[in-house]
C-alpha cells in the first residue's frame, strides 16, 4: 500500500482550516476535507481518519493528496466532471422557438414550460433552457398604445425639450392626478414575515372610500407639492395650481406638464391661467402618460406605500400618501430623462410600421 503524503501546515492556514471546519455558513463537503486536512497534519493515517470521520478510505485519500498539489484552492472547488453537456438537437430547437412566437396552444393563450414539454415530448427543464437562452418569456405581457395625435411630433418635442433643456429662470413642474386611491381595510389582521415564512395578508377587504392625489413633480429637483382632495373636477385643479403659485418664487416663469384631460382644460381654468400670466401649460400627446415623468413618482407611491397598505378611513390614507410625499422631499432625487425626440420618434415610428403589417394580414 502506497504511503499516504505528509501534510505539514503554518499556523495561519491550520487556524483557517479550523474555521471552516467548524462553521456554520460553510458547506458541509468544504467542513469535511478541511476536517481531513487537520487530522493528515497531525500524522494520523488514511485508515485512521476514515474511521475517525465515518468516510471511505479512496474519499480521504483523494482530498489529502488534492490538498498536498494545491494547498486550500485544491479543496475549495471539485474537480472538474468528464463528459459534455447533453445538446439539444437544432430541429428541436427550431421548432420550439417557433412554436413559442407564431402559434398558440390548444384551449390557452400562451405557451407554459409544461404545455410546449407535452406538444415537444421534451422535459420541461429543456423548455425552460431553450427560452433563457433566446430571452423568451411567454408568461408575460407588456401593455403598449401609439398615440394617434396629429400633433405628436410637436407636442413630444415641446416636452421633452423641457426635460433635457429648461429653460432659464423658469421652474418646470410635471403635473398629474393619481385618482381612486382606494382606502382599504383588510378583514383579518397579516402576519409578519420571518425567517422562513412571507408577510401575510386577506385576499378580501374593506373599502372606505377613494382619494384623489394632485402631484406636481419639480424636474430639476425632483421635489413633489402634493393635494388630496375627494374629487377630481377643474375646481379641485384650479386649487393645486394656487398650491403651486403660492409654493414658488414670485419671479420665477412657471412651465406645467400635464395631460389632455377635460379637467385641464376647463373654460374656468383657461380664465385663470390668463390673468396669471407666469404660467405656461404644455399639453403631452393623447395616450402617451409614458410622457409625463410625474408617473414614474406615482409608481413608486403605489409600489411603497398605497399596494400593501391598511387604512382604516380616507383620512388615514391621506395622511399616509402626505407622510411619503413629505419623507421623499426630505432626500429628492431628480428622474433622469435620457431619450431624444428624435429617438422616441424613431421607435413610434417603427412601431407604427410593425402594427400596419400586422393590420394589413
Amino acid at each position: 500500500m502506497r504511503a499516504a503524503v505528509a501534510i505539514e501546515l503554518e499556523a495561519k492556514t491550520r487556524q483557517e482550516l479550523k474555521r471552516l471546519s467548524g462553521s456554520r455558513s460553510t458547506s458541509v463537503r468544504l467542513a469535511e476535507r478541511s476536517r481531513i486536512v487537520l487530522l493528515a497534519a497531525q500524522g494520523m493515517s488514511n485508515i485512521e481518519i476514515a474511521e475517525e470521520l465515518g468516510i471511505t478510505r479512496q474519499k480521504v485519500g483523494r482530498w489529502r493528496d488534492r490538498y498536498d498539489q494545491s494547498g486550500l484552492a485544491g479543496i475549495e472547488k471539485d474537480a472538474p466532471r468528464p463528459g459534455r453537456k447533453k445538446q439539444i438537437p437544432a430541429k428541436t430547437l427550431t421548432k420550439v422557438i417557433k412554436l413559442t412566437t407564431q402559434e398558440r396552444p390548444e384551449n390557452a393563450t400562451h405557451w407554459s414550460r409544461r404545455l410546449m414539454a407535452e406538444r415537444m415530448n421534451i422535459s420541461e427543464s429543456t423548455v425552460g433552457r431553450i427560452w433563457r437562452s433566446h430571452g423568451l418569456k411567454p408568461h408575460r405581457l407588456n401593455g403598449f398604445k401609439l398615440s394617434n395625435d396629429k400633433q405628436f411630433k410637436e407636442k413630444l418635442e415641446d416636452v421633452v425639450g423641457l426635460y433635457l433643456s429648461p429653460p432659464e429662470n423658469a421652474l418646470v413642474f410635471s403635473c398629474d392626478e393619481k385618482s381612486q386611491m382606494q382606502a382599504l381595510d383588510r378583514t383579518q389582521p397579516g402576519l409578519p414575515i420571518k425567517p422562513g415564512r412571507n408577510a401575510t395578508m386577506t385576499h378580501d377587504y374593506k373599502r372606505h372610500g377613494t382619494s384623489t392625489l394632485f402631484a406636481a413633480l419639480n424636474v430639476l429637483t425632483g421635489e413633489v407639492l402634493g393635494q388630496c382632495a375627494k374629487r377630481h373636477r377643474h375646481i379641485e385643479w384650479l386649487k393645486f395650481l394656487r398650491l403651486i403659485d403660492k409654493n414658488t418664487p414670485a419671479g420665477k416663469e412657471i412651465h406645467i406638464i400635464c395631460d389632455n384631460y377635460a379637467t385641464h382644460k376647463h373654460a374656468n381654468v383657461k380664465k385663470w391661467l390668463a390673468r396669471h400670466k407666469r404660467f405656461h401649460v404644455h399639453f403631452t400627446p393623447t395616450s402617451a402618460s409614458w410622457l409625463n415623468m410625474v408617473e414614474r413618482f406615482f409608481r413608486d407611491l403605489s409600489e411603497q406605500q398605497l399596494r400593501r397598505g391598511v387604512f382604516g378611513s380616507v383620512a388615514e390614507l391621506e395622511e399616509a400618501v402626505m407622510a411619503y410625499i413629505e419623507k421623499h422631499n426630505e432626500a429628492p432625487a431628480p428622474f433622469i430623462w435620457t431619450k431624444s425626440a428624435n429617438d422616441i420618434l424613431e421607435k413610434v415610428k417603427r412601431g407604427r410600421q410593425t402594427l400596419n403589417k400586422l393590420q394589413s394580414v
